[in-house]
């Protein structure tokens, strides 16, 4: 699928640009919520003592306007989270409305709880990905990461899963406007990327690719091998749903056996990923057995396939991740890293400066000391049907045939229709 336009080719170094605010610190639900922005400001303290942020250019973003929202989102919504979000609306809509049936746009329910200035914080989520965007649209870098979006639960008409507006959303659609039409979008969260899938699921333009923990097992319970988009969008979503406990090497087997094959099809211009953190095996979220090594190798893996397939352009954002210092701040740092291509060794001591400074503030917190949690990341390569290999150890056989399971489930939905052989390890 070879794509009809090219964007210019970018004329800045290898190096990416942060996009970050302290205004990112104000999208904060209640004081109880699992989605703190805590783990924001604790991952950027951390590479900054790590020396990654020193000579990186820092975009400060722009609240994303109320036409860049309506790209996906309906006048309905933007109007009632400015009004629940108003001075006195927070509190009256909290008291009335205590789930998401009964919540207005799915504002004011328990995961969705009203708070101040409830737009303003949105927005500027979504602006910093969009500014990240428009960075690379331009030219002016190859790869951006804003650790601050990542929304992708957002619906339309109604915020969902912690999820207000859908910044990845709204960006991939800004830039199908601005010079591009062939989009990959990679979301390694525990939770289905339900929200971009469904903004884009009969878009031949958008290839969404979405790993997660099995929808029979988390919410939103949908994510299944057999969700494949529709219409002319049919065979551009791609889902790998995986089983609780699923651990690094299992996990990366799944990832290559599917991602690499369906971005090599679509021929990219541009990778977007969402790089969730709540796969980790400590967070209180999800059921996923990864570690941070695991995911620095899920990040490693969605760098090479931007600079493979899309000229190296790629803009990585953050996501889930309720492991609020111990796990988010390690792995955002290594995604901060990636995208910077200033690759940090895993066993890398965790500065003392830091360490002093979170522990002040988290003092029951037993704080990691290097950056890996020493997951084994050397994953068995998937080899075709049948060919799921027998390492005499009962729980890694057991994991691997249902991985495997997974794998060809998802190869046979969607690989036909991207012109590839889903029985054929070599696609």
């Amino acid at each position: 699928m070879a794509a009809t336009t090219s964007p210019g080719t970018p004329t800045a170094t290898s190096d990416g640009v942060v996009v970050w605010s302290p205004d990112y610190l104000n999208y904060r639900w209640s004081a109880d919520h699992p989605m703190n922005p805590t783990r924001l400001d604790l991952t950027m303290s951390l590479a900054t003592s790590l020396g990654l942020i020193e000579g990186a250019e820092i975009i400060a973003p722009e609240p994303a306007t109320d036409a860049d929202l309506l790209r996906i989102h309906t006048p309905g919504l933007i109007a009632a989270v400015k009004e629940a979000g108003s001075a006195g609306a927070a509190q009256l809509l909290t008291e009335a409305r205590a789930d998401s049936v009964s919540a207005p746009h799915g504002l004011g329910s328990e995961d969705n709880p009203i708070f101040p200035r409830m737009h303003e914080a949105s927005a500027i989520l979504a602006g910093g990905t969009l500014a990240a965007a428009r960075e690379i649209a331009s030219g002016r870098a190859r790869r951006a990461v804003s650790i601050g979006g990542g929304m992708h639960h957002a619906m339309a008409d109604w915020a969902s899963g912690f999820c207000v507006y859908n910044d990845a959303a709204v960006a991939i659609s800004w830039l199908l406007d601005n010079g591009f039409d062939r989009i990959a979008y990679i979301d390694v969260d525990a939770h289905h990327g339900d929200g971009v899938q469904h903004a884009f699921l009969g878009d031949p333009r958008v290839l969404t690719v979405s790993l997660h923990q099995h929808p029979a097992t988390l919410w939103p319970n949908t994510g299944w091998s057999s969700e494949v988009g529709s219409g002319p969008g049919e065979g551009t979503s791609v889902n790998v749903p995986v089983l609780p406990g699923t651990v690094d090497a299992v996990w990366l087997r799944a990832f290559h056996a599917i991602v690499p094959a369906a971005v090599a099809a679509f021929r990219p211009q541009i990778v977007i990923s969402q790089c969730g953190a709540d796969s980790h095996r400590e967070d209180p979220l999800a059921d996923l057995s990864l570690t941070v090594d695991g995911h620095r190798a899920a990040y490693r893996a969605m760098r090479d396939l931007a600079d493979r397939y899309a000229d190296g352009r790629w803009i990585a954002v953050g996501g889930g991740g309720y492991g609020l210092v111990r796990v988010v701040p390690r792995s955002w740092t290594h995604l901060i890293a990636t995208v910077l291509d200033r690759d940090v060794d895993p066993a890398t001591a965790v500065p003392e400066s830091w360490r002093d400074a979170v522990a002040e503030k988290a003092p029951s917190v037993d704080l990691p000391t290097t950056m890996t949690d020493g997951g084994d990341i050397g994953y068995l390569p998937w080899d075709g049907p049948g060919g799921t290999p027998e390492t005499g150890v009962n729980t890694v056989d057991r994991a691997l045939i249902r991985v495997d399971a997974a794998i060809i489930a998802t190869r046979r939905a969607t690989f036909p229709l991207l012109g590839l052989d889903p029985e054929d390890p070599r696609d």
